[in-house]
């Protein structure tokens, strides 16, 4: 089968407040106490004590981290029994992850780690990556794919396995297996069902490629549709279309980096 070189999808901004309120947002994100406070509330509710104790640092340098994580919507708080002591129990505030935030902190830095800043952002790409590399150190190294338009718009998909399935949904046809299928809604008519699905993505070592199932509308990458039996790479910020026009489907690749990021001090400055 045929292999396509790989290409990368860039846009340009247009919007310099946007990238301003960008530079904000990777300040909160940069430190890496931060985002261990993140994975320590991913599963469940703690208080300022009990993430200060477990992060290791001050309970005032703890509660500077948390409501700078709030200041980006990321974290929320809620009434909470704390643990017993001699003279009873007694309400604090717990912490929590809000629903779908690691999602929207993937989604964010994917589409502005995909723009082309120019020389005078130069700084600003770098610590795009730089956050990009804290969060595959504390989460994982899961490329996604976060999908643009439509009835799903803005949902990311992790690809937690060497290879996925793309499709629609199907009634008649049993879920995948976690982390296997890529499951679009009947909105995506376009879309081949995922019994039969529209396209497959998998990785060989580090790279991922993409082919298309034998659909009927047909696969693209960055606009360039993939003959049968052809094997297309795709870099980090490809853009995949399954099919073209009305009801199609069109994602983004994020590929995480996978260097390790360096340890930060939990002290809040």
């Amino acid at each position: 089968m045929e292999e396509r070189e790989r290409s990368e999808t860039v846009v340009e901004p247009q919007d310099i407040d946007a990238l301003e309120e960008l530079s904000e947002y990777l300040d909160v994100l940069s430190n890496s106490a931060r985002l261990r406070i993140l994975k320590l509330l991913e599963r469940k509710p703690k208080d300022v004590r009990t993430i200060s104790h477990e992060i290791g640092t001050s309970y005032e340098n703890t509660k500077k981290h948390i409501d700078r994580l709030m200041s980006i919507g990321v974290i929320r708080k809620e009434a909470g029994i704390g643990r017993p002591t001699s003279k009873g129990v007694h309400p604090v505030w717990e912490y929590s992850l809000v629903p779908g935030a690691l999602e929207a902190i993937v989604r964010s830095l994917a589409i502005f780690g995909n723009l082309t800043l120019g020389a005078a952002h130069t700084v600003l790409s770098e610590r795009i990556g730089e956050v990009r590399e804290g969060l595959s150190a504390e989460f994982g190294h899961f490329p996604a794919l976060v999908v643009m338009g439509g009835d799903m718009d803005r949902s990311v998909f992790f690809i937690t396995k060497d290879e996925a399935r793309l499709g629609r949904h199907d009634p008649n046809h049993r879920a995948t297996e976690e982390g296997v299928g890529i499951v679009l809604s009947d909105d995506y008519r376009a879309v081949s069902r995922i019994s039969k699905p529209h396209a497959r993505i998998f990785s060989r070592g580090d790279a991922w490629f993409i082919t298309d199932a034998g659909s009927m509308g047909g696969t693209f990458v960055n606009g360039k549709r993939i003959e049968r039996g052809e094997i297309a790479g795709i870099a980090d910020g490809a853009i995949i279309e399954l099919s073209k026009g009305a009801q199609s489907a069109r994602l983004l690749f994020s590929l995480p980096s996978r260097r390790g990021s360096d340890t930060e001090t939990g002290e809040v400055h």
